[in-house]
């Protein structure tokens, strides 16, 4: 390369080229061979290898070369070596200590892309690596972007710090020193980056939140599927299609319902009561009996339990003219043995799980009928069905048990009442 300036320099010289000028140029003419040099080079790597690389990733079923060429990640990655190419070699284009300055400059300027290139490859390793992860089934509801981000905010923090270093001339570690000092105001401004951090860490521990999982949190308008867990926010899509972001410490520091469990049991609970008039319950008389044997699900359990209470009674020596003696079926407890078997007979009705009707504590509007059971199927849809389909019948059914719902007065009631009293 000295060989080559100094016929340059003397070439300029013949042509009347002063000193000062012709060293000038020729340090350009070296400085412009070792650019195209480093073009060369890059053309090679780019186009001859990646082809290559392209062509091989073509023929294989693996996922991870068809994401190394869909993420450009070669692409960036080459760009390094021809900077480095050209770090190297700049010394041969100012050799003269008289160039020294420029030689300092330029030197510089191909650090601060070094950096910046390798801090980019960097970066896109680092989100490959999630994308991997979220193509396996075994990770893929894992909150691993969060902990990227961690990693992220960490690299681009000391190649910030080492571009600084570059621009004024001093140690990275004299740097770290004066972030040191201030370590308290960095507290306070990356307060929300280090809470997510740490919250992100213990829900991840503890397995309580994953991506896919439906939560609710009425404090932040929650109500729908988590779709990405991230290091500052937790972002729900909501079943209305809005989306709620909720900050990941909120989770650890406050309550929030998930779904999870729900969805991963053999049955999704069905838990409400109606409400029935306790002036309309009553001992059951042999014509309601009668009428109770024609109901097919009851036909046994009429005649077992009148066996049970008859011989109790004829034990104990009851006198029947009194219905208060002794013990005796209610239409209410009749109608409550109805209910179970017609839970029990729905194919829908997961039958290992609790399936029961009970009696709640009599308020002032009646006493609650709770029914407590599980569906098998869990999707949103098909649950409403199923649970409004089944009280459906149970409204429709109590008037044939003698009994009456429960209902508040109703503008309708006091005009047939007028209505009526008018007559």
């Amino acid at each position: 390369m000295e060989q080559i300036t100094n016929w340059f320099n003397q070439k300029l010289l013949n042509f009347g080229t002063s000193v000062s000028v012709a060293d000038y140029l020729d340090n350009f003419a070296v400085l412009l061979i070792i650019i195209l040099l480093a073009l060369a080079v890059d053309y090679i790597c780019r186009y001859i290898l990646l082809g290559a690389f392209k062509k091989f990733a073509k023929k294989t079923t693996n996922q991870l070369d068809d994401l190394i060429i869909e993420k450009k990640i070669i692409n960036k990655g080459m760009h390094i070596i021809p900077s480095i190419l050209i770090f190297t070699m700049l010394p041969l284009a100012y050799p003269s200590p008289a160039d020294k300055e420029i030689l300092v400059l330029l030197q510089k300027l191909c650090q601060i892309y070094i950096i910046t290139v390798s801090l980019l490859f960097i970066n896109s390793l680092l989100n490959l690596g999630v994308e991997l992860f979220h193509r396996n089934d075994k990770f893929k509801d894992k909150p691993l972007k969060g902990f990227v981000q961690i990693v992220q905010v960490i690299l681009f923090s000391v190649g910030i710090i080492l571009l600084i270093s570059i621009l004024i001339n001093e140690s990275p570690s004299t740097i770290f020193t004066g972030i040191g000092a201030s370590a308290a105001i960095l507290m306070l401004v990356f307060k929300d980056t280090i809470l997510g951090f740490v919250a992100g860490i213990q829900l991840s521990a503890n397995d309580m939140l994953r991506v896919d999982d439906w939560i609710s949190m009425p404090k932040y308008g929650a109500d729908g599927t988590v779709i990405e867990i991230t290091l500052n926010t937790v972002k729900v899509k909501n079943f209305d299609n809005t989306i709620s972001t909720i900050p990941p410490y909120a989770l650890i520091s406050e309550s929030f319902q998930n779904w999870r469990g729900m969805r991963e049991s053999p049955g999704r609970r069905i838990k409400r009561s109606i409400n029935l008039d306790m002036n309309s319950v009553k001992f059951c008389t042999p014509e309601m009996l009668e009428k109770y044997r024609k109901i097919s699900l009851l036909a046994g359990y009429i005649d077992d339990t009148e066996n049970k209470l008859q011989t109790y009674n004829q034990t104990n020596q009851i006198d029947n003219t009194i219905l208060v003696n002794g013990r005796r079926q209610t239409n209410l407890g009749v109608f409550r043995a109805y209910l179970q078997r017609y839970l029990e007979s729905l194919p829908e009705v997961n039958k290992e799980m609790i399936c029961m009707v009970r009696h709640l504590q009599p308020t002032e509007k009646g006493i609650p009928m709770e029914l407590y059971f599980f569906s098998s199927i869990k999707d949103w849809v098909i649950y409403e069905t199923i649970q409004a389909d089944v009280f459906d019948h149970v409204l429709a059914v109590i008037p044939e048990f003698d009994l009456q719902i429960f209902q508040e007065l109703s503008g309708s009631d006091v005009r047939m009442f007028v209505k009526t009293e008018n007559k």
